[in-house]
């Protein structure tokens, strides 16, 4: 399995991305990594890598592309001059049929734009949306999306990302009716935005959905649901918000054990039960975001992720291409958005049916008293 890797993006510079994607390497012998960048850097950060991981040098192929998609650069600006990027050369291997998949850190709405143009997207979704899992109790994890490729999204655009977080929870999670809810302000129905509001009633009367009705912030980490959906702006500022709260538990839990001597006794016996602690909450574990609806596999790693934290990121990606996601996203979505499609022509029906009900243009007084 080949897997085409941005290795420019990312805050930390290419020797994050090297060296997670050599460790991903070691970890799946099956693994082949090919990294786009300027060549004599690449192979520089190859020829440094530490002992632990220099094995896996053999297995990381090095494609030149000069080209680099700044952080701050706008999507527009990418799709007009990004042509020959390490971020776009990597998306059209992945289009090309070259690699299985794309895994970059860099900028997202420039990732998400260059993709679309390269990828396309399946069952003719307009906006693919981003998603990764957080945990929730239990050692659980809960699928969020929209994470920030659509800062505002329609009712039609939040049931499209409720269909494709619950057939990526179906397949990938291999849930039997993996279940979905709407973040929203309260659990009333009265509340929330018109699009959320539309969005709920919509999502209740399509059959065959596991769907929960509104879940309010603190319901994500309860593991009550599997798939969260909300729009772009929402779902970006609670899942940094998640991250921040999980980095200073555990800071302030380690704290609190060296903050005295009988303390620092108690948390050498409760080391163990820490590490485990601090593994489940560490986001770097949750690292890797889909950007599900392209028609191909595209992982969006954490810009600030270090290596290891790319590590995971590739093995989101692996596992994607294991459960072929597109292709059961397609399988999935032609059949229920078409009979989306029917039921709303059919709500349209009936309600231009009611206004034009009690009188049309022409209509004398003798016909509207027979009908």
């Amino acid at each position: 399995m080949r897997i085409a890797i941005d290795a420019m993006g990312g805050d930390l510079g290419p020797r994050a991305t090297v060296r997670g994607a050599a460790s991903a390497a070691l970890q799946d012998s099956r693994l082949a990594l090919r990294l786009y960048g300027p060549r004599r850097q690449l192979e520089q950060e190859i020829s440094c890598l530490p002992r632990r991981l220099a094995a896996a040098g053999s297995r990381l192929e090095v494609v030149d592309a000069a080209g680099i998609i700044a952080p701050g650069q706008r999507p527009s600006d990418a799709l007009r001059h990004g042509g020959h990027s390490s971020m776009a050369a990597m998306l059209e291997a992945v289009a090309a049929g070259e690699a299985a998949a794309g895994v970059s850190a860099g900028n997202t709405g420039a990732l998400m734009a260059l993709g679309r143009r390269a990828l396309g997207t399946v069952a003719d979704i307009p906006r693919p949306a981003i998603s990764t899992a957080i945990p929730t109790r239990d050692q659980g994890r809960c699928y969020l999306l929209d994470l920030g490729a659509n800062v505002e999204a329609s009712a039609e655009r939040l049931v499209d990302f409720a269909l494709m977080g619950e057939l990526m929870a179906r397949h990938v999670d291999g849930l039997a009716a993996p279940r979905v809810a709407l973040l929203n302000v309260g659990v009333e129905g009265t509340k929330g935005t018109a699009s959320v509001r539309e969005a709920d009633a919509r999502l209740r009367a399509l059959a065959g959905l596991d769907y929960r009705g509104y879940v309010e912030g603190d319901g994500i980490f309860s593991g009550d649901v599997d798939v969260v959906v909300c729009d772009g702006f929402v779902g970006n500022a609670v899942l940094k918000a998640s991250e921040g709260v999980a980095r200073m538990l555990v800071a302030r839990v380690q704290a609190t054990f060296e903050a005295h001597w009988s303390s620092r006794l108690v948390g050498l016996l409760a080391r163990p039960a820490l590490r485990r602690l601090r593994g489940e909450l560490d986001p770097v574990r949750y690292n890797g975001a889909s950007l599900l609806g392209l028609a191909g596999i595209v992982v969006k790693s954490h810009g600030s992720a270090d290596a290891i934290g790319f590590h995971y990121a590739v093995q989101r990606a692996v596992q994607e291409v294991r459960h072929d996601l597109p292709r059961c996203l397609a399988a999935g979505l032609v059949p229920r958005r078409s009979a989306k499609g029917r039921s709303e022509a059919v709500e349209r029906h009936v309600s231009d049916s009611r206004i034009l009900a009690p009188g049309r243009p022409g209509d004398d007084d003798s016909q509207q008293e027979q009908r």
